[in-house]
């Protein structure tokens, strides 16, 4: 293994400076969106598990204040933070009783408080998919960009076979190797960011359905015990 390296560095260092520069911006998306996976995956990963914590308490719950103070615990949690919002918004909503009159929500509690949710989905969605898009544009970029590599460096391979009168293998093999190692270069970069843009898609599009399951459950449970009750308070 220690002479192939050695081989694959120093063709790297013998290679022209468009391919070296070409190989460095490759190696730039490489890390990236390395980095990015990690830091996705590990997010993902605590959001999945936290949120599954906090809907079995939601269910198990006395009420929605408990729930709430556990959601205040589970930081990782998109469901547990939509629930903060929502919880939020209905304690804003909800007018304190009076002598006259029993606590009662606005005619409009209902629509405001899905807009509130909808809001808050919608963020979460976001925030989710914050750097994923740099792994597409990597696994759809980088093989061009080693492509594009490889062509200057036959291109030059050429230029030089033209100077020396001489078209012999052993002129045009070392050439055309070098310009090689950017094709197979861009294409290390794009195939495990292809890979994992299609996972965390498919990851994240399962954590938004379960939001707006959720969602609809806390509003059904808001409807059918806070408004309907106190709507018929005379």
């Amino acid at each position: 293994m220690l002479p192939t390296d050695l081989d694959l560095i120093q063709m790297v260092l013998n290679a022209g400076l468009m391919v070296q520069f070409v190989l460095l911006l490759l190696l730039f998306f490489s890390v990236t969106s390395w980095a990015i996976m990690i830091m996705k995956y590990r997010y993902l990963k605590r959001a999945i598990e936290e949120s599954g914590h906090f809907v079995d308490f939601f269910w198990k719950s006395a009420d929605l204040g408990e729930a709430f103070n556990r959601a205040k615990q589970l930081t990782g949690s998109p469901v547990a933070r939509i629930y903060r919002v929502g919880y939020v918004e209905l304690r804003k909503l909800h007018r304190p009783a009076t002598e006259d009159a029993a606590p009662s929500l606005a005619p409009s509690a209902a629509d405001t408080l899905r807009r509130t949710l909808r809001r808050a989905i919608n963020s979460e969605v976001a925030r989710m998919g914050q750097m994923v898009p740099f792994l597409a544009t990597t696994g759809n970029t980088t093989p061009f960009i080693g492509l594009f590599g490889t062509v200057w460096g036959i291109m030059n391979s050429f230029h030089g076979i033209g100077l020396r009168g001489s078209a012999s293998l052993a002129v045009v093999a070392p050439g055309i190797s070098e310009a090689l190692v950017a094709t197979a270069a861009g294409l290390a970069a794009a195939i495990p960011a292809v890979i994992a843009f299609n996972y965390f898609t498919q990851r994240i599009r399962l954590i938004e359905t379960e939001l707006q399951n959720f969602a609809s459950d806390f509003q059904n449970i808001v409807e059918r015990d806070v408004l309907r009750p106190q709507g018929g308070a005379r």
